[in-house]
């Protein structure tokens, strides 16, 4: 799964939320390193909504602007808890190799 589909499943995973929120929350999860664009946002969602994995959660009107709410389905929410088992596992064996990595000088560019 990308980066941006699992930050967005993620936002998602707390309640519904609108197309903005959803760009802010993946630039908070991401600790500012995934900042969506509008376009790719909404191409995600009509990917995540053909899926099966989101749906649309109503609409509102909030200052004359129309705002269409998207909430993680059941499906939705068992894609992203494969995905959280996954990345743990990686980062599991990650850490475990790290504990056992050799101390040396070996310096970028394979010289000692």
């Amino acid at each position: 799964m990308r980066e941006p589909t699992f930050l967005i499943l993620t936002a998602l995973a707390d309640g519904r939320k609108h197309g903005y929120a959803l760009i802010g929350e993946a630039d908070t999860l991401s600790n500012g390193r995934v900042r969506l664009k509008v376009g790719t946002l909404y191409a995600a969602l009509d990917r995540l909504q053909a899926q099966g994995l989101v749906a649309a959660a109503g609409d509102e009107v909030v200052d004359g602007r129309l705002r269409r709410y998207y909430a993680l389905t059941d499906d939705g929410a068992g894609q992203l808890s494969e995905e959280v088992a996954r990345l743990e596992s990686n980062v599991r064996q990650a850490k475990a190799r790290l504990r056992v990595r050799p101390v040396g000088r070996i310096m970028s560019g394979g010289q000692a």
